[in-house]
This record gives C-alpha cells, structure tokens and sequence, in this order.
C-alpha cells in the first residue's frame, strides 16, 4: 500500500488561533491566562460525572448497560474527536461511536511527520484522566462507552517532553498541514469592533461599597475577543 493510501481521510486541522496584534501576549499579565475557580470547578464537575458513569457502570446488570450502549449508538452513531497540540493546532474526525480508542491514536499517529511517528504519545482530558491504549479498562470500550460521544476534545502530550513545548509548532505531515484552516469564531462572539458596545452594555452590578460599577468582564471572554 502506497503512503498515498496510507493517509487519513475526511478530517479537518486548524491552526493555532491568532491574536490581535493591537493586543500582544507579551504584554498580559500572568494571570491573565491563569483559569478562574469556576473554569476549575466546571472542569472537574465534568471530570466527576464521567468518572462516575465509568465506575457504576459494572454495577448495573448487563442487560442494563447493553440497551444503555445501544440507546447511546443509536443517538450518536458517530462520535467527534478534536484532538489539541500545545500549540493550539488542532485535529478533528467523526469517527463510528463503537469504534475503540486506538481508532483515534491511529488517526493522530497518521497526521505526524515522518521522523515523529515512533514517539509514543498520549490522548487525555484534563485534568488527570490518561486515555491510554495500554489501559484494559480504557482499551476495550467503545468511544461510546467513554463517554466521549457525541464530541469531546483531547489533549496530547509526548512521552519525550521536548516536544511538549507550548512555542513548538505541532509535528504534524507538509501534507496535513497544507490543509490548515483557521479555528471558526465561536458564534456568541461579537466582532471585534463591537468590544466597545459590549463594554459599554456590560450589567451594571453594586459593589463592595454600596455604588453601581460595570462588572468584571471574564478572562476567557476578552482573550476570546481577540482571536
């Protein structure tokens, strides 16, 4: 079988989202990007509900989780992976709900140059659930039954961690990268040169000192903004 024939089919990849040159990341503060404890709490509540889905799952007769795979299969007979690099590039396929993880690390692994392809690398969600091949519990599930349909994204890191570097561009094929598409603005998103409206429209909220003030805009919706 030719390269040619070798190469993953159907799939989307998009480049690291830009930001304004008006708005340089040199001159955010730290913080600016550090997740606020409601972005954490979200975070691990979606962590908590998954984790416990997987581990009351044997404690149902199988009869049970059977008809509540097959109910899932036939909502979802497909299952949307968006895999993130630590530079933001991104890759994404639909892949059949009853596939198994490795469908989608062999995806990944086609996506890679050449002279990357024999460094293992792992697929997770953050913040500490490894979606590893070598995992029984992980290996023989269905994407369904990871709870990933209908969409979800993965983070990949490198076993060798100088490929995990944030300013490192993601090792992915000429031929992958030829295709690279810019990330869609999210549709809640005004265009940037409505900010100041949206500024100015901001909900009016007391303070600590009995006076009306603007609230707070979030973090993630002025970095957002700038994308």
């Amino acid at each position: 079988m030719s390269a040619s024939q070798q190469q993953p089919e159907n799939f989307k990849v998009y480049r690291p989202p830009s930001i304004s040159p008006t708005l340089p990341v040199n001159d955010l503060p730290d913080d600016y990007f550090t997740p606020t404890a409601a972005d954490l709490k979200a975070a691990q509540a979606v962590l908590s509900a998954r984790t416990q889905a997987l581990v009351n799952a044997p404690l149902k007769p199988r009869s049970v989780r059977e008809a509540e795979v097959k109910a899932k299969r036939d909502r979802w007979p497909e299952t949307t992976i968006r895999v993130k690099f630590m530079d933001q590039t991104q890759l994404e396929k639909a892949f059949p709900s009853v596939n198994k993880i490795k469908s989608v690390y062999a995806f990944v692994r086609g996506c890679l140059r050449e002279d990357i392809k024999p460094i293992k690398f792992i697929l997770y969600q953050p913040p500490k659930r490894d979606l590893k091949v070598s995992d029984t519990s992980v290996r023989d599930l269905t994407l369904a039954e990871l709870e990933l349909a209908p969409s979800s994204i993965l983070l990949l890191r490198f076993e060798d961690d100088a490929l995990n570097h944030p300013t490192l561009p993601a090792p992915l094929a000429p031929w992958v990268m030829e295709q690279a598409l810019d990330l869609p603005r999210p549709a809640m998103l005004v265009e940037e040169t409505d900010d100041t409206t949206l500024l100015s429209q901001t909900k009016k909220v007391p303070s600590s000192g009995g006076k009306t003030g603007e609230a707070k805009v979030p973090k993630w919706l002025k970095l957002g903004q700038r994308k």
